[in-house]
């Protein structure tokens, strides 16, 4: 009986995936669409670059492979570590002030890594309070101690880990918190221990979670472009930024961005190569809560030290120190109405923005989910490429077709009726979106594709057989157990989007200004302290949903009236 299931339910996915329809064709348009800019830049590959590949590769290149790829490989091991052992312990575990730390191990997420390396480097520099107190204490003079340089490569990976590994540890807790004690139970009655139950039953089903958080921090890292420039690390992002606007050379700089996202795309293929076919479902329908691990004694001090560390490092200490300087030397030319404005710019870019990537990631994933056909698959892998590409990149590729777009309508406007259109979409609210929808789309996709991909096919094929359409299993099955995933994702964007700085620095219409472009231009200026009153504001901003996503994670796992957590896959 179950081989017959089996044989009916891949004959219909065969059927599906070769049958075109709507859902296919919007799934596709709709990834060419947003792949736009992606494709413009990744075209740049094929027109001659006048000779600069040449004096870039006998001169910066090596350096740019080799910084780009030690900063990944830090950031990557560090997320892993920091953000699916903290996930571990706070969801497995009960010890003192685990509660509190289940939420505040997504504060740093609320924090721009650009203003974590600012007030790292004031804290930490020769003249800022700590080196200067170490002197004071132990009269020592500037040649009598080592001190860790923080504008190195090790400070960026620093400081992009502890901004970053929220990701790893949101996307696991989730895994985790779906798991059924049924699975663990059934470990134990097969003689395996606590521990080998974890690395052998529970690692593996959150395993696709916790790689698709690090994919989503790798990619996140490469494309960083204020924490490296700060510190003055030589990294494909930052040749970019040089080769375009430095050299004058866009060609060359666009072909940059291309080897950048071939990095990624290595990366993510050597991911799926060591998974290969492996699928982890869960096959029963009784879940329990997980019975916590209590630990007293020492071992709960070393889990409370271990979970508290990045909350003190990755949020306590930045927040202070902003908070101290916003105190002494805040922005005084900022006053009530400018800042009303600023925060409200910041906040409709960023819920208009995660309204729409949920809705289009949600098409995405379903389309994909019908019709797995290869077109289908390259398509929705296409549309979440581009964040692994720098913002400003993407504002250029966003630009030059909107742009002649804008033309080409003005001019055929004056030919035929004598009236001049100008500029409908660049440099428009509209332009500002596209380019967030492009640089962000992969955060919702990931994360509603995994959630899509814990729902097993039999629950499609039964809403099919009741007499249900595709948009209706899709809205009366699918979207309530995803509700969870729905909103973890749309939290995420929002927060990515009042962080980023270049794409809406390039993009963004005349006198627009938002939180992030305040925060850029006074601590470009070493203008730290007046910064400090726009940068706490996009803190403050950014802790409220992340506060919220933990809360709704927790109540929406199965069993205790939500839908479905996050297990994302990476794209």
């Amino acid at each position: 009986m179950a081989s017959a299931s089996s044989g009916i339910e891949s004959g219909y996915r065969r059927r599906a995936a070769w049958k075109p329809s709507g859902w296919s064709a919007a799934t596709v348009a709709i990834a060419l669409l947003v792949a736009l800019p992606v494709l413009v830049v990744t075209a740049a590959v094929f027109l001659p670059s006048a000779g600069v590949w040449q004096h870039l590769a006998s001169t910066v290149l090596p350096d740019y492979l080799t910084n780009t790829a030690l900063l990944a490989a830090g950031v990557g091991s560090g997320t892993l570590v920091i953000g699916g052992g903290t996930a571990w312990l706070v969801t497995m575990c009960r010890f003192p002030g685990s509660r509190v730390l289940e939420w505040a191990l997504l504060l740093p997420m609320a924090v721009p890594a650009y203003v974590m390396a600012y007030t790292f480097t004031d804290l930490l520099q020769f003249v800022g309070p700590v080196q200067t107190m170490l002197r004071e204490a132990f009269g020592w003079s500037r040649h009598d101690y080592w001190f860790p340089n923080i504008r190195s490569l090790g400070g960026a990976v620093a400081m992009l880990t502890l901004v970053l590994y929220p990701y790893v540890y949101l996307l696991a807790r989730a895994a985790f918190l779906e798991q059924s004690v049924c699975l663990l139970e059934v470990s134990r009655m097969l003689g395996r221990g606590p521990w080998r139950s974890f690395f052998t039953v529970a690692l593996p089903l959150a395993r696709p979670a916790i790689v698709g958080g690090v994919a989503l921090a790798l990619m996140e890292a490469l494309a960083d472009f204020g924490t490296v420039q700060y510190f003055a690390i030589n990294t494909f992002t930052t040749g970019i930024y040089r080769t375009w606007f430095a050299m004058g050379q866009p060609v060359a700089a666009a072909q940059l961005a291309a080897v950048l996202m071939l990095f990624v795309l290595a990366l993510l293929a050597l991911e799926r190569w060591t998974r290969r076919h492996a699928r982890f479902h869960h096959t029963s329908t009784r879940y329990r809560r997980l019975p916590g691990l209590r630990l007293t004694g020492w071992r709960a001090g070393l889990a409370l030290a271990a979970c508290a560390a990045p909350v003190l490092l990755g949020f306590v200490v930045p927040a202070g120190d902003l908070v101290t300087m916003a105190w002494a030397a805040g922005d005084q030319r900022l006053d009530g109405s400018q800042f009303l404005d600023l925060a409200r710019h910041s906040f409709t870019l960023a819920s208009l923005a995660a309204l729409l990537a949920v809705a289009l990631a949600l098409v995405l994933a379903y389309g994909r989910r019908m019709h797995p056909s290869p077109v289908v698959r390259a398509a929705t892998r296409v549309a979440g490429m581009g964040y692994a590409i720098p913002g400003s990149v993407i504002a250029v590729g966003v630009l030059i077709p909107f742009a002649r777009f804008d033309n080409a309508l003005d001019q055929l406007m004056r030919d035929q009726f004598g009236v001049s259109t100008g500029l409908l979409l660049s440099g428009t609210i509209a332009a500002v979106l596209f380019a967030y929808l492009v640089r962000f789309l992969a955060v919702s996709l990931n994360t509603i594709e995994a959630s899509l991909g814990k729902i097993r096919p039999s629950m499609d094929y039964a809403a099919r057989i009741l007499g249900q359409g595709p948009a209706g299993t899709l809205a009366r099955v699918h979207a309530p157990i995803m509700t969870g995933s729905l909103l973890t994702a749309g939290l995420l964007v929002f927060v990515d989007v009042m962080k980023e700085l270049p794409a809406t620095m390039i993009v963004r219409p005349f006198n627009f200004d938002t939180l992030a472009v305040r925060v850029y231009q006074l601590a470009s200026d070493e203008r730290l302290a007046e910064a400090s009153t726009a940068a706490l504001a996009i803190v403050a901003v950014g802790i409220v949903p992340v506060i919220l996503l933990s809360l709704v994670i927790a109540r929406s796992r199965p069993g205790h009236g939500g839908g479905s957590s996050v297990l994302p896959e990476s794209s």
